[in-house]
């Protein structure tokens, strides 16, 4: 796993760069997720995608249910140019959408439960590089 971490490093930066920051301000742009992201309803999984904190609505799930295909599209690219698995992909990429959060917006912990970050860094799952 630490040899795919350092392999995934570079791209994984490249994705939080390139990748999914464009996409993240595009999708902030959409008022019912950034409004449920201000509100603590959706926040960073560790998997890379984004989860509910609370049932969503049909229009929340919808909005959310795209971000994450899209963010499923861009792992499987990015993961068959690093020959790796989507899924370590994904991590590598939550991981690093974690750290990005910013106060008050909500993330998965390591033990897989919704913490709301401070201005300490995110607890850090144990397989994040």
């Amino acid at each position: 796993m630490a040899r795919l971490f350092g392999k995934l490093g570079a791209a994984a930066a490249a994705l939080a760069v390139a990748g999914m920051i464009p996409a993240a301000a595009l999708a902030q742009r959409d008022p019912a997720y950034a409004a449920a992201r201000a509100a603590g309803q959706v926040g960073e999984k560790v998997d890379g995608y984004l989860g509910y904190v609370v049932p969503p609505s049909p229009s929340l799930k919808a909005v959310i249910d795209e971000l994450n295909i899209k963010r499923k599209a861009v792992y499987a690219d990015k993961a068959a140019a690093a020959h790796a698995t989507v899924e370590e992909y994904a991590l590598t990429s939550g991981c690093l959408l974690i750290s990005q959060t910013q106060p008050g917006e909500k993330y998965q912990g390591p033990d897989g439960s919704w913490q709301t970050r401070t201005s300490s860094p995110p607890l850090r799952d144990s397989r994040c590089p």
